[in-house]
């Protein structure tokens, strides 16, 4: 993990602590309230979505993962000392906002809009008497962003969307335009000006708050991993109302084959983010991976099950669009991560590159197959980084091998 230049007045950067701390039954609980908004934002995309419906899945997906992600920081770097009441009053707030969603575009908005101005409010204030900075990921701890969310309590469709848009806008705006020493440095001015105003220290001086750096990595696979479950019980869920054909037990079987294939690149040896070693990336990096890859797979399980209610006919473009694009924005960021994880431009030419390149081709020229085709080609493409690995370690072998 690079650390920053350090400037006067500040602490040096620390590396991330390590424990052998798991998820709590708390933290479990908090991930399958999160994901049960993630449900029902696969459902906007049900049907033939267009490009509006798209961006709208974008937009409350991240509000989604903000505020789970708040959370999920506090009860990293709080480790034993989490204040259980604030936990389960957040998950309450989740839990509405997974609620107001099939109402969310109508009356919904507004109790979508304030129960997500309380998540953040409520998980910015459990900062303010530990004297930690979150400098890592900053969004945990301000709460500015929520300014145009409080806003749009008052504005219609669709000056309200563009509110939200621009407070998530300025959410990760300052969490990469600020860096970790600027942010350090400013909250010990505040300090020490404030001490100065009262003649004595007022609370524990500001020091930079540490991650746990293994138990991260569990909860961001921990939340892909139920993400992929969600993606299975959806397409069963349509299986179980379809009439059972030999396509549908192909379109099936498919289905649980590629949610395999890409469970195996980003939780069975990464860190919820596909091809993403562990403890590569700083956290204000590798959350973004994973808010991407797991919004993805939310968007693919859509697909999937609007596929089997099509296995019969051609599927529609815009849902072919919505499962290769699904996979191929999954596959990209496994290319990003592979490459920072020390994979070379070797493998990023002859396995990163195919994997984004022919979701995309299969977009624009697979309109003619049934869906269990499509999906059975998605298989081979999310299963050839696999492949590659071993076909370019036995050439490796076959090479170095005596004659």
């Amino acid at each position: 993990m690079a650390s920053e230049n350090t400037s006067p007045g500040t602490q040096p950067a620390l590396p991330p602590a390590e424990s052998e701390r798991h998820a709590s039954w708390l933290e479990l609980f908090f991930d399958l309230i999160a994901v049960a908004g993630v449900a029902q934002l696969a459902h906007l995309l049900h049907g033939t979505p267009g490009a509006g419906d798209l961006g709208f899945y974008c937009l409350l997906y991240l509000a989604f993962w903000t505020a789970w992600m708040c959370f999920t920081t506090y009860g990293n770097v709080a480790a034993d000392k989490v204040h259980t009441r604030t936990v389960l009053i957040g998950m309450f707030g989740l839990a509405v906002m997974a609620a107001a969603v099939p109402g969310v575009r109508t009356d919904h908005a507004r109790a979508f809009a304030l129960a997500y101005v309380l998540v953040r409010v409520l998980a910015s204030r459990v900062w303010q008497h530990r004297g930690e900075v979150v400098a890592d990921w900053p969004i945990a701890q301000l709460s500015v962003g929520v300014v145009p969310w409080l806003v749009s309590l008052w504005a219609e469709a669709p000056t309200r969307y563009w509110l939200w848009t621009a407070g998530l806008a300025v959410d990760l705006g300052l969490t990469f335009a600020l860096s970790r020493n600027r942010i350090l440095a400013r909250a010990q001015e505040e300090w020490e000006e404030r001490a100065a105003v009262h003649e004595r220290e007022t609370g524990p001086r500001p020091a930079a708050a540490r991650f746990d750096a293994r138990h991260l990595d569990e909860r961001l696979g921990l939340f892909t991993l139920i993400v992929i479950g969600e993606s299975v019980a959806l397409t069963v869920e349509a299986s179980s109302e379809t009439e059972w054909t030999s396509r549908l037990g192909s379109m099936a079987a498919g289905s649980f084959v590629l949610l395999l294939a890409l469970w195996a690149l980003a939780v069975r040896r990464s860190c919820g983010v596909p091809l993403l070693g562990f403890g590569v990336l700083a956290p204000r990096f590798a959350l973004p991976l994973h808010c991407v890859s797991t919004g993805a797979l939310g968007a693919l399980a859509a697909s999937l099950g609007g596929a089997v209610e099509h296995v019969e006919e051609r599927l529609p473009a815009g849902m072919r669009w919505l499962m290769c694009g699904s996979v191929a924005v999954f596959l990209a960021v496994g290319l990003v991560a592979g490459v920072i994880s020390g994979r070379g431009a070797r493998w990023a030419l002859g396995a990163g590159g195919p994997m984004v390149v022919v979701p995309i081709l299969l977009g624009a020229f697979a309109g003619r197959g049934s869906p269990s085709v499509l999906v059975w080609a998605l298989v081979a493409v999310a299963r050839w980084p696999w492949l590659y690995e071993k076909l370019d370690t036995r050439r490796t072998k076959q090479g170095t091998a005596p004659a």
